[in-house]
């Protein structure tokens, strides 16, 4: 191929890839990230309140700071994760009521 058939090829799917971005599509991802986030937000939940019911039972103090690192990771993880849903689902909730407003200003105009 030449390389003018390829900035074409490639301008062509920029451009589909630009019109396969819809407000429904915003809408069930951010409803599919959503759930995710509440199923996150729901094992953090167990996860925190497993560890502060069990204690840790070692007479190492290696071993305990060993399993306090790791709760703290544990947590850690699952809280991020939490929120990292919760980002995506704002941002696609954002982008959704963002071309709809679009859609309707295009419409006045």
């Amino acid at each position: 191929m030449s390389d003018n058939k390829i900035k074409e090829k490639s301008a062509t799917v920029t451009q589909e890839d630009k019109d396969k971005i819809t407000p429904l599509r915003c809408f069930t991802g951010g409803a599919i990230s959503g759930g995710l986030a509440i199923a996150a937000y729901l094992l953090t939940k167990s996860v925190v309140m497993t560890y502060s019911t069990m204690p840790i039972k070692f007479n190492n103090p290696m071993a305990i700071r060993i399993a306090a690192t790791v709760r703290t990771l544990i947590m850690g993880v699952t809280t991020m994760a939490t929120f990292v849903f919760l980002m995506v689902t704002v941002g696609l909730m954002a982008l959704g009521i963002k071309l709809i407003i679009e859609k309707m200003k295009g419409e006045l105009s």
